[in-house]
């Protein structure tokens, strides 16, 4: 079975090296800056979910993972529900990487296509709103 990280909860447990220059601790340290670095108009609203990190994913081509209802098709009626969970690949993201630069900046848009499907948006939905945000002028919130 998949070594699997929720983030957050590894907290004094030594660093093993996983053979790609990043520890798993340190590489879950960066994906919590991602999860720091959405906008906060956003991070409020997200409710019942898990950042989790797995060292490779399910098939080729995945940087990230959203499994779960979005907020779009939920009801107040609902009853108990398990939380949803964004998992993010460390591998991949290793892997494509030139640089730690370039690692942070994939893991904030890996991680916001994710959160972007938890408030429901598809996958087109998702490409069109990350292609308008690369046209769009850095704010400090967005």
């Amino acid at each position: 079975m998949a070594q699997v990280r929720l983030i957050g909860t590894a907290l004094g447990m030594p660093d093993p090296y996983n053979g790609n220059g990043m520890s798993p601790r340190e590489f879950d340290r960066l994906v919590e800056r991602a999860v720091k670095a959405i906008p906060v108009r956003f991070r409020r609203k997200l409710r019942n979910v898990a950042f989790v990190v797995e060292p490779e994913p399910p098939r080729a081509g995945l940087l990230g993972l959203y499994e779960g209802r979005p907020l779009t098709r939920r009801s107040v009626s609902d009853s108990f529900t398990l939380p949803d969970r964004i998992t993010i690949f460390q591998g991949p993201h290793e892997r494509l990487a030139r640089n730690r630069r370039q690692l942070v900046q994939m893991l904030k848009e890996t991680v916001w296509h994710e959160v972007a499907h938890y408030f429901g948006l598809n996958e087109a939905q998702v490409r069109r709103a990350e292609w308008r945000r690369r046209l769009q002028p850095r704010s400090r919130d967005s």
